[in-house]
């Protein structure tokens, strides 16, 4: 079945491309998803008047995704969890954690276009790409830390920081 790309589909093509595809695949998920349509004489002047409109549409998401990479490239993000014993976490990391991890900071992302290696089951600090065009892949890092050292460090530090303020005017008038 050909079929032209109203959309970049990955592992399949670009915007505008024709293509050959199995026909289930065609009438069952491209053409009702509107990422495709038949490649008749007719359909092919349509989709030339439409190109432009789909560009541009393509080129506005292409920029949100480069204005996310910004944000999201080389960040490490830290994410607190549960563990037993020699330190193996009661679960995994999953993609539906990090997004949450991501929303508390603001930054929205499709849990599905967060791409693992491997399963994270163990502390530490993992490498995890998020997809988020099909030319524009972000890669941060996840630091896995234990949910009772990271309460831990999170209240001593405002404590410590309390503590050396206290002491630094105490010591300036004794100078």
């Amino acid at each position: 079945m050909k079929i032209i790309l109203r959309a970049d589909v990955e592992n399949l093509g670009r915007l505008g491309d024709v293509v050959s595809v199995r026909p289930g695949y065609g009438r069952n998920f491209l053409l009702p998803q509107g990422l495709a349509m038949a490649a008749t004489p007719g359909n092919l002047k349509a989709f030339e008047l439409e190109r432009r409109k789909l560009q541009a549409r393509m080129d506005a998401l292409r920029a949100q995704a480069d204005e996310m990479f910004g944000k999201l490239d080389g960040m490490t993000l830290v994410i607190p969890m549960r563990v037993g014993d020699n330190d193996k976490l009661y679960g995994s990391v999953t993609s539906h954690i990090i997004g949450d991890a991501l929303a508390e900071k603001g930054l929205e992302v499709d849990r599905r276009r967060i791409l693992f290696d491997h399963a994270i089951r163990t502390l530490g600090e993992h490498p995890v790409r998020i997809r988020l065009h099909a030319d524009v892949v972000a890669a941060l890092t996840v630091k896995v830390v234990s949910e009772d050292k990271y309460h831990g460090e999170e209240e001593a530090a405002p404590a410590q920081e309390a503590e050396a303020a206290a002491e630094a005017p105490a010591e300036a008038p004794n100078a």
